[in-house]
């Protein structure tokens, strides 16, 4: 497959309905059989061809009915409105997988993806600790999720754990959190105290480089 040349560092959300340590990172099942949730980006050094993408947050929820290598799933992508004309391409072109080498995350979503609804242009609002797994992210009107540490239940003092990834697609390694969704875009859902992952993130058109 063609690619071009592209690449996004930046602070990266996962966040879904599924318990505490995303079933899909083990290559299981999701907890209640489906998955609707978010993935979210903060730019801090970015390009596609000669457009500069630094500063942009893009994010997207997601539905599958069940586990995401079944596929049948749909996508809302939700892009930072002070993008400018070339650079709402220049995502929409990395966020197609078209640009990407097989394997890769954006190539993999474009083949489990079969339905995307209509893009959402908002101002994204966007904090990110991952060390202290505290985050936030709003697209005004849209989507709004938090993150804090998981507690221990019976001390109530926050509880670390990492998932490391030699291999993996989305990000080399994690932090586990936990996390509120309230989406009320074109996929609509609602959780409390569910999975998050917060990562440093390096993709480019052939995969993660960190």
């Amino acid at each position: 497959m063609a690619t071009s040349d592209w690449r996004l560092e930046g602070e990266w959300i996962k966040n879904c309905n599924c318990a505490f340590g995303c079933p899909c990172d083990f290559n299981a099942r999701p907890t209640h059989g489906y998955c609707k949730g978010l993935v979210g980006m903060r730019i801090t050094k970015g390009h596609f061809e000669n457009t500069n993408l630094e500063g942009l947050v893009f994010a997207a929820t997601v539905h599958f009915p069940g586990a995401l290598h079944e596929g049948n799933g749909q996508l809302q992508p939700i892009i930072d409105e002070r993008a400018t004309p070339e650079q709402r391409d220049a995502l929409f072109k990395i966020m197609s997988g078209q640009n990407s080498a097989e394997g890769t995350l954006f190539q993999i979503l474009s083949l489990i993806v079969s339905k995307m609804h209509e893009p959402l242009f908002v101002p994204i609002e966007f904090s990110f600790d991952r060390d202290g797994r505290v985050a936030r992210m709003v697209a005004r009107g849209v989507l709004e999720t938090e993150v804090e540490p998981i507690k221990n239940p019976v001390t109530g003092e926050p509880h670390r754990v990492q998932v490391v990834m030699p291999e993996g697609f989305e990000h080399r390694a994690a932090e586990v959190a936990s996390s509120n969704i309230r989406s009320t875009g074109a996929i609509r859902f609602d959780t409390e105290g569910t999975h998050s992952s917060l990562a440093n993130v390096v993709q480019t058109p052939e995969g993660v480089a960190a």
